[in-house]
């Protein structure tokens, strides 16, 4: 019991200790994906939906907003729809660690001498390749409904930012995973905070039409800045401000989420 209660077991781990331990719950995680591939079907199917649906039924009309048809607007929303890959499955990280809880698993692992923020790492880097796999679905549909990389080294450059962002937002969610009850009550305060993030956004359509109030919103929200990046970087146009900001973004929420994510970690009855 005294090894559940002890914060201070971490400060006799070495660095390699640490770093095995995130290995081998990396390998954990990974090994029970392989024994429920239903856990997968969000990775999968999420993109291959959303793609279809706003390419096909808003991509018309938005696209003759942009001086276009559809096939300009499809240049525009897949960026997007990278930018929006990384915040909604980093929802997942939140409940599946709650789950974790409610099972008993954490209660075994903080019984273990290992280190207590392995556990979280490993969580993380198991989200980010789930969120890579969603992304390489993504990229494929793009180009099936007629979407052109035009720079291959700005889509990895893009794809990098969009891990870089959904880590830090992942420790938000980690967060809310130790504090709230249950997996049910992770998953509707993600809902909360990511459909006004989404939808007031530059992810799915500009911002110019908006009215005022709602612009100087999306002129702060770092999936703004995040999704006009990625285009800059895809697609072409300016990008070194809304890069930036939104490394500005990324690094400033794990600076004030990871330490807190890992205390309440430690410090949960």
């Amino acid at each position: 019991m005294s090894a559940i209660t002890a914060p201070s077991s971490d400060v006799r781990i070495p660095l390699r200790g640490h770093l095995r331990h995130t290995g081998a719950l990396i390998r954990r995680n990974l090994l029970w994906i392989r024994q429920d591939p239903e856990s997968m079907f969000d990775a999968l199917l999420m993109p291959v939906v959303f793609t279809l649906l706003f390419v096909y039924v808003f991509g018309g009309s938005i696209g003759l907003a942009l001086g276009g048809g559809q096939s300009r607007y499809v240049q525009y929303v897949i960026p997007g729809m990278i930018a929006m890959m990384s915040m909604t499955l980093s929802q997942g990280v939140g409940t599946g660690f709650s789950q974790d809880f409610n099972s008993g698993v954490m209660d075994r692992f903080r019984s273990l001498p290992i280190g207590r923020g392995s556990v979280l790492f490993a969580k993380i880097a198991v989200e980010l390749c789930r969120m890579l796999f969603a992304t390489t679905v993504l990229m494929v549909v793009a180009v099936l409904v007629g979407f052109h990389i035009h720079h291959w080294a700005g889509l990895f450059a893009a794809v990098g930012l969009s891990a870089l962002f959904a880590s830090s937002i992942m420790w938000v969610f980690l967060t809310l995973g130790v504090m709230l009850k249950n997996a049910q009550s992770v998953q509707a305060m993600g809902f909360l905070v990511l459909f006004p993030l989404q939808f007031g956004s530059s992810i799915f359509a500009p911002t110019k039409s908006m009215p005022g109030w709602l612009r100087h919103f999306t002129d702060y929200n770092p999936l703004s800045t995040l999704a006009d990046a990625a285009r800059g970087l895809m697609v072409g146009g300016p990008v070194a401000h809304d890069l930036w900001v939104t490394v500005g973004w990324s690094v400033a929420i794990t600076v004030v989420m990871a330490p807190v994510a890992i205390h309440k970690f430690r410090t949960k009855s």
